[in-house]
């Protein structure tokens, strides 16, 4: 059913609390060396010069990638952990935008970071990236795969398919919404390209909903440098609220590069040939991470980027948390606060999926996994937008209402109050 490409890799972002540890070559002599496993042919250029509208689309999604994890981490705040994938939810709303048009279109462009750039620039820009990333490195795996799921029998213009095809690879499908294994269908699907890290994308489906459209990302790829199982210890982990846990602390000494400036210390673990690598980054100076990621922007991962670019491996002791987390989060309120808000609402423009429109974005979902051991990192994202007919009017208490009984005639109030926890 599903089509899935698994052959190279592209870079996960990610985040990690607190002790990350970089230290000098000084305590080397404690460490086995590490070992540089397959030694592939290290990629230091890409196959080919990348377009001008390629150029910008990359640098846009950085701005987004930045502002999303900004948005959501403060959306989020008492998460252990945050975790996301800017990919896999660029190309999921990518996707639908080629359903938006007017406000909607352009809030959704220049959110994603594309601003300026026309729906051709665009959707050439992602055909292209795809194309690259997926052949960039066969030391690493890496699968890229987009659906769109209609329900049976609603009238979908056929230029928004052709584009999610053309550009996006996306399998296309109609499916009954109202038959009970319509949900373990597409969680198939989900699973199936993201090889069994995300299960359950849709527990339902609401009556409402005419479309699910979803991307997924998988990836899996060896450090360059592994880490000697027989180096893991078990270490306490200092906790932002104060207290430790126990965790196993792999260590390795190895060429890398790093940083250290702006109130962060930075290191760089490469994966098989170098072209994709994880960095992480540990707060310095009495900052914490959420101060340190509330003031992330562009212009500071940029100039991070270009330290880590123009600096000479090193020999350096690594310590890093062996560890494994799955993570939820709806992104309706993030993606609004970033602009993209005619989209959520009535005023919401999807003449172009739809013939006159009558549909909105009902939600934008994302989950993902991630485990960092030993040998390397396996990470997998689902992004899944969920659009509904809007031409049925929906006040939807899902948060804190007001609810009174009036008597009507006369006016008279005989009950009012807040309801701010149902279950309660």
């Amino acid at each position: 059913m599903a089509r899935f490409t698994c052959q190279s890799g592209k870079t996960c972002m990610r985040r990690l609390p607190r002790p990350l540890l970089a230290v000098p070559i000084a305590a080397a002599a404690l460490l086995a060396g590490c070992e540089d496993i397959t030694a592939p042919n290290a990629i230091t250029i890409l196959p080919r010069d990348l377009s001008p509208s390629e150029i910008r689309v990359l640098e846009g999604s950085n701005r987004f990638a930045i502002s999303l994890l900004r948005e959501a981490a403060a959306g989020d705040p008492d998460a252990p952990n945050v975790f996301l994938s800017p990919l896999s939810a660029s190309m999921a709303l990518g996707m639908t935008m080629n359903g938006a048009a007017g406000d909607t279109w352009t809030q959704m462009r220049d959110m994603l970071g594309f601003d300026g750039l026309s729906d051709s620039d665009v959707n050439q820009a992602y055909r292209g990236l795809i194309d690259l990333l997926l052949g960039l490195d066969v030391t690493v795996e890496l699968g890229l795969a987009n659906s769109i799921w209609t329900r049976a029998g609603f009238p979908v213009i056929d230029a928004f398919y052709t584009s999610a095809r053309t550009f996006f690879d996306a399998d296309v499908a109609e499916l009954d919404f109202l038959d009970p294994t319509a949900p373990a269908v597409i969680n198939a699907w989900v699973e199936d390209a993201t090889h069994g890290r995300i299960e359950e994308m849709v527990e339902e489906i609401d009556p409402e909903t005419v479309m699910i459209l979803l991307n997924a990302v998988h990836f899996k790829g060896d450090w360059r440098y592994r880490f000697e199982p027989r180096n893991t210890t078990t270490a306490p982990f200092h906790l932002a609220g104060g207290g430790t846990v126990s965790v196993p602390l792999m260590r390795q000494t190895g060429p890398f590069r790093g940083f250290a400036a702006d109130g962060a210390h930075a290191v760089e673990l490469p994966y098989g040939g170098g072209a994709f690598t994880a960095v992480a980054v540990l707060p310095t100076d009495g900052r914490t991470l959420p101060e340190m990621v509330s003031s992330l922007d562009e212009e500071t991962w940029t100039r991070w980027m270009a330290l880590l670019d123009g600096t000479t491996p090193e020999e350096v002791v690594v310590a890093l948390p062996r560890f494994e987390l799955e993570y939820e989060q709806v992104l309706n309120a993030t993606l609004q606060a970033l602009g993209m808000i005619d989209a959520f609402g009535t005023a919401a423009d999807f003449s172009r999926m739809v013939a006159g429109g009558g549909v909105l974005i009902d939600q934008v979902k994302q989950k993902t996994f991630l485990k960092v051991d030993e040998e390397g990192t396996e990470a997998a994202a689902a992004t899944s937008v969920t659009v509904r007919d809007s031409s049925t009017a929906e006040v939807r208490f899902d948060r804190p209402f007001l609810f009174a009984i009036r008597e009507r005639i006369s006016g008279t109030i005989l009950f009012i109050g807040t309801i701010g926890d149902p279950t309660a």
